[in-house]
């Protein structure tokens, strides 16, 4: 769409069949040899789908998922670094040859998609964790993830003729085009976007409002697919996230939008990765926080900015904004980051995450510096169980 960014590649890919031909191949894939997904994978299919993942067209090939291991790129030369790969036993590999079109099917047997095999590659795991997690602890969730998958990857175009069932967050799933159209609409030629897999703390309303400076909106795109058991409920953050916006933002320079994308944990490989799938909904600008997409002490706390440093911004295409650990600051008497306070750290109203989750459970309120009391008191009712 003419005044929108371009999404990465230049094209926003479409895998989704419509009309007679999602039904020819819906009825030809009941004769197909079957292989089930698991959650990741089944979000995966979707995001290359919608063209969420554009330029990938389907599963990545041999080629590719080492490209995007050894350099941050696809072999064509375009910045990506994260495997997007669809994994099989090495008994169902060896049922398989290239040029075969297998059904892709959720676990209760519903078969929604189709995978054109082009080549059938050995899965190293090691390599990946290694040089995407920047481990091979399995006591990271990102390598842990790895290490179950299978041992042969499957690469091939994909064919979506069904999508996954959701039931939740209806009215703010919308897919690229829809984003677009959307931005279209209101005049938004500047969009920054948020990620988001907690709830908004003072920190985050800063950083974002920061940014609302500079463009014409936000998209606040908070991921909803499969995260940590620990993590606190997608539907718990969404009532979050609409009190904020009710009460503290500008209504119509605002955009809540679900990001059907599985978490990664995988730090600044992933911080790359989340600002190339917003340039795919029609970003422009993309915040970059502190130890973005982090987990434990795995990545260092700014790792996350200095990796845009290893790419051309031309070839990027977003532009990232980088932000440092922000806070309320007593002596200022108002938000402000080590960028722009001088005041000793005891000046400072932070909260560590254990100590806040105690308070929640107890029915205590953090300090308003901290969250919104409108914020706390719905993560007050779901850890005390009221909702």
């Amino acid at each position: 769409m003419e005044g929108l960014i371009k999404p990465h590649g230049g094209v926003l890919v479409n895998r989704a069949l419509e009309g007679n031909d999602r039904e020819e191949l819906a009825r030809k894939a009941g004769g197909l040899k079957k292989l089930t997904l698991n959650d990741r994978e089944i979000s995966d299919l979707e995001m290359i789908a919608i063209g969420a993942f554009s330029p990938l067209q389907g599963f990545m090939c041999r080629d590719d998922y080492h490209s995007v291991m050894d350099t941050m790129h696809l072999k064509n030369g375009l910045p990506w670094t994260m495997p997007i790969t669809l994994s099989a036993s090495k008994e169902e590999a060896a049922s398989l040859k290239p040029g075969m079109e297998v059904a892709l099917a959720a676990g209760d047997g519903e078969i929604l998609a189709t995978l054109q095999v082009e080549e059938i590659f050995p899965h190293d795991k090691e390599k990946e964790a290694l040089q995407v997690y920047g481990t091979a602890e399995d006591k990271h969730p990102g390598v842990k993830k790895v290490y179950e998958m299978g041992d042969m990857l499957l690469g091939g175009k994909v064919s979506l003729v069904k999508r996954p069932v959701h039931t939740q967050f209806m009215e703010e799933r919308l897919d690229p085009k829809d984003t677009r159209a959307l931005f279209k609409e209101k005049g938004w030629k500047r969009v920054v976007g948020f990620q988001t897999r907690n709830p908004i703390h003072r920190a985050h309303e800063y950083i974002q409002k920061c940014a609302l400076e500079i463009v014409d909106g936000i998209l606040i795109h908070p991921l909803v697919g499969e995260t940590k058991g620990d993590d606190i409920p997608a539907a718990v953050r969404m009532r979050c996230y609409k009190a904020l916006i009710e009460n503290y933002y500008p209504k119509d320079r605002v955009a809540l939008v679900v990001n059907p994308a599985a978490m990664r944990y995988a730090g600044p490989k992933e911080a790359v990765f989340h600002a190339l799938i917003r340039k795919n909904y029609g970003c422009t600008h993309f915040i970059i926080g502190r130890d973005h997409a982090g987990v434990g002490n795995y990545y260092g706390t700014f790792d996350a900015h200095y990796i845009f440093e290893n790419f051309d911004p031309q070839a990027v295409g977003i532009t990232p904004l980088f932000f440092d650990h922000t806070f309320y600051c007593k002596r200022c008497a108002g938000m402000a980051s080590y960028k722009t306070c001088s005041h000793d750290a005891s000046e400072h109203v932070t909260l560590s995450g254990t100590r806040v989750r105690d308070m929640l459970r107890s029915g205590a309120y953090p300090p308003p510096e901290f969250s919104r009391p409108e914020v706390a008191k719905i993560l007050i009712e779901a850890m005390q169980g009221q909702t």
